[in-house]
C-alpha cells in the first residue's frame, strides 16, 4: 500500500507532523510513502491511500524543532529523510545528539541553511513607505525571493521588530500580512515588484560615501551578500563601479592623509611656555612612574651655574631625600668631579626623569631604567631648567641622558668624550653614568673614563669663564 501526503504551501509544518504521527505510529515503512506539495502532480499511484488513524507515540523533545526547520527546506527528499529519521529516534532518543550519524548529519546541515536563508531575509528585505493620506498607522510594502519556505518562520521576528507599523512582504509564492497588529499569510503567486522611489537616490549616496575601499574584501561581502540579492538592492548596482575603483581610491586616501609630525616636534611643543605653566613637577601624571614614587626630584644647583650635569632618574635615596646625586651614584659623580677639579656646589644637578622608576622586591625597590616614552614625556621639566639655568655646557650621563637632551641614547660608548648638539642648540659632552660603574666588573675603566671627560668639562667651562679663544676650540 502506498501512501502519498500532501503537504500545503502553508502550514507544511504543522502539515508533516500530524501526517508522519499517523503513520509512524502505524509502523508504515518509508519506502511506502511519497510525501508531496499540494498543487505537485501525482505520482503513479495518484493520490495515494487514506491515512490510518494516529496512535499514540513520543518523540523526542528536540526532535519538533529540527523537524519545524527542515520541513521548510525545497531540497529533493527533505521530507522523507526527516521521517526516516523520526522512525529511529522511537528506538534511539538519543540519536539527534549523534553528529557522526550520516542521516543526522543531512538533517543538520538542511536546517542549517534555512537558518542562513532566514538571515538573510532580516538583513534584506527593504521595507518602502505606502502610507495613505490621512492613515493612522504607516503602511510599507517590501519584496522578497527566498530560498526556501521560510515566511512563516520569520514571521514572528517582523512583527516584534516593526509592531508599530503596518507592512506587507510579498514573496513570489507567499504574501504576508501585518495590519492593525494582526497578522496573516496568504499562498498567493507575485511577480516581482517595483518598489523605487525617491528615497532610493539618498540611500545610493549614503551609501556609496561610507564604502570603504581600504577595507574591501570581495569574497567576505558576497558571502555575507550574495549577488542573487542584488537586484532587489538600490546600492547593488553601485558595487561593481566601487569594487573597480577602489584601488585608486586607496591610493587616493593615502595621498590626502594628514602627516604626523615628527618627535621633534613634540618635543618643541613640549617647551611651550604656557604648556609649562599650566603644569606642575609635583602634580605630573604625564607618565605612571609618578603614581609610585614618594615624590618628584627637580634639579639642585645656583641658577647661574655655567654647568649641567644630566643622569638618568632618581634612585631610592634620591626619591626619599627630593635631591639628585645623594645616593651611591652621587657619590661616585661627587669623588670624580672632585678629582677633575670641579665644583659640584657650582653645577646644577639633574636628571632626565624626576621620578624614580622600581620593581618592588621584599622590602627592596629595585631599579628599573626609564623607557623612551617616560624619557619624552617627563622632557617638558628638563627643558625648564635648561631655559632657566641656561648652561654654557651640559654633561649628558648615560643613555637615558643622551636620549633626553639629544633625541639618541644608543651607542654611548662610542660617543662618550664627544660634543654634541643638545635639541635646544647647546653643547652636551657625552659620558658615562655613575650608576654604571658601581655594577660594571670594570669600574675602574669606566670611572676612568668619566674623569676625563670631566676634566675636558673643566676645561671647557675655564675657557668660558676666562673669556679666551679656547672656547671655541673645545666646542668645535
Amino acid at each position: 500500500m502506498i501512501y502519498a501526503p500532501s503537504l500545503p504551501r502553508l502550514g507544511v509544518f504543522a502539515a508533516w507532523r500530524d501526517a508522519a504521527r499517523a503513520l509512524a505510529s502505524n509502523n508504515v515503512s518509508p519506502d511506502q510513502i511519497q510525501w508531496r506539495m499540494e498543487g505537485a502532480e501525482c505520482g503513479l499511484f495518484g493520490s495515494g491511500a487514506a491515512l490510518p488513524a494516529a496512535q499514540p507515540m513520543t518523540m523526542p523533545k528536540d526532535f519538533l524543532p529540527l523537524a519545524k526547520l527542515v520541513c521548510a527546506s525545497r531540497a529533493t527528499g527533505a521530507h522523507d529523510l526527516l521521517y526516516r529519521v523520526l522512525l529511529r529516534c522511537r528506538g534511539n532518543a538519543g540519536l539527534l545528539g549523534n553528529r557522526a550519524d550520516a542521516e543526522v548529519q543531512q538533517l543538520e546541515a538542511l536546517a542549517k541553511n534555512i537558518r542562513r536563508d532566514m538571515h538573510k531575509m532580516k538583513a534584506f528585505v527593504r521595507f518602502r513607505e505606502v502610507t495613505p493620506q490621512g492613515a493612522n498607522r504607516r503602511q510599507f510594502l517590501s519584496w522578497f525571493e527566498p530560498d526556501h519556505c521560510i515566511e512563516e518562520l520569520i514571521a514572528g521576528f517582523f512583527t516584534r521588530r516593526f509592531a508599530d507599523m503596518d507592512w506587507v512582504i510579498v514573496t513570489p509564492e507567499v504574501t504576508t500580512r501585518f495590519e492593525g497588529g494582526t497578522l496573516t499569510h496568504e499562498a498567493l503567486r507575485s511577480d516581482r515588484l517595483d518598489l523605487r522611489d525617491e528615497i532610493e537616490n539618498l540611500w545610493r549616496t549614503y551609501y556609496a560615501n561610507i564604502f570603504n575601499p581600504a577595507r574591501l574584501k570581495i569574497k567576505a561581502m558576497q558571502l555575507e551578500m550574495p549577488k542573487k540579492y542584488w537586484k532587489n538592492l538600490p546600492e547593488a548596482d553601485l558595487i561593481p563601479g566601487l569594487i573597480a575603483q577602489a584601488e585608486a581610491r586607496v591610493h587616493q586616501m593615502q595621498q590626502d592623509a594628514p602627516t604626523l609630525p615628527p618627535m621633534r616636534a613634540e618635543r618643541i611643543l613640549d617647551r611651550l611656555p604656557a604648556r609649562a605653566k599650566a603644569e606642575n613637577i609635583h602634580d605630573c601624571a604625564r607618565c605612571p612612574i609618578g603614581a609610585q614614587a614618594t615624590q618628584a626630584v627637580p634639579g639642585d644647583g645656583p641658577h647661574d651655574a655655567r654647568l649641567m650635569i644630566v643622569g638618568e632618574q632618581p634612585g631610592d635615596r634620591e626619591d626619599l631625600s627630593g635631591k639628585p646625586f645623594v645616593g651611591p651614584a652621587g657619590q661616585v659623580l661627587d669623588s670624580a668631579l672632585s678629582e677633575a677639579g670641579l665644583d659640584r656646589s657650582a653645577a646644577y644637578t639633574t636628571s632626565a626623569v624626576k621620578h624614580f622608576k622600581f620593581q618592588p622586591r621584599g622590602k627592596r625597590r629595585i631599579h628599573q631604567s626609564p623607557n623612551r616614552s617616560e624619557i619624552s614625556a617627563c622632557r617638558i621639566w628638563l627643558t625648564q631648567e635648561i631655559a632657566t639655568i641656561q648652561p654654557a655646557l651640559i654633561v649628558a650621563l648615560g643613555s637615558a641622558a643622551a636620549e633626553a637632551l639629544t633625541g639618541n641614547g644608543a651607542q654611548i660608548m662610542v660617543r662618550r668624550g664627544k660634543i654634541e648638539t643638545s635639541l635646544e642648540g647647546l653643547p652636551v659632552l657625552i659620558s658615562v653614568h655613575p650608576s654604571a660603574i658601581l655594577r660594571s666588573s670594570d669600574s675602574a675603566n669606566l670611572r676612568g673614563m668619566m674623569l676625563d671627560d670631566l676634566k675636558q668639562a673643566r676645561i671647557m667651562i675655564d675657557a668660558l669663564e676666562n673669556g679666551t679663544q679656547a672656547t671655541q676650540a673645545a666646542l668645535s
